[in-house]
């Protein structure tokens, strides 16, 4: 088994500065590595979103970050209302973010469009009530 550098963040409701950080330091540990920009790009645009979906709809949350030699893993839980109906909030354009989030810019509605189109591998589990969980994975090739 390969050896992995592994980053957690932990996120907050309205922690709008944390999610930005998580991605930022990802982005960084990707470069270090020598992974290619575009997949850097990828990767840490995904996280980016996945990240800023916890802190504009759960209560807590966090990101984990396994980086090997060949492939990213991340994986994203957060504990908060869960989401609905997928299908739905996997159509661009959909949103459930008040008018508040809004007014700051976010909750146009691609997000979670851009956290499943880019990866390689994504899966998403939700349970009304409890929260959710977003795994992906990107190849560095």
């Amino acid at each position: 088994m390969q050896e992995a550098i592994v980053l957690e963040f932990p996120l907050r409701e309205a922690e709008f500065e944390t999610a930005g950080e998580a991605s930022s330091q990802i982005k960084q540990a990707l470069a270090q590595l020598g992974i290619p920009a575009h997949i850097n790009r990828r990767i840490v645009t995904s996280v980016y979103e996945a990240a800023m979906n916890v802190v504009i709809h759960a209560y807590r949350g966090v990101i984990q970050a396994k980086i090997f030699s060949d492939h990213t893993e991340v994986l994203v839980l957060d504990e908060g209302p869960g989401i609905a109906d997928i299908d739905l909030a996997m159509q661009l354009g959909y949103s459930t973010a008040t008018e508040e989030i809004q007014a700051l810019g976010f909750g146009a509605g691609a997000g979670m469009v851009n956290i499943f189109r880019i990866p390689d591998e994504c899966t998403i589990k939700s349970a009304i009530g409890v929260g959710t969980e977003i795994s992906l994975l990107v190849r560095h090739h």
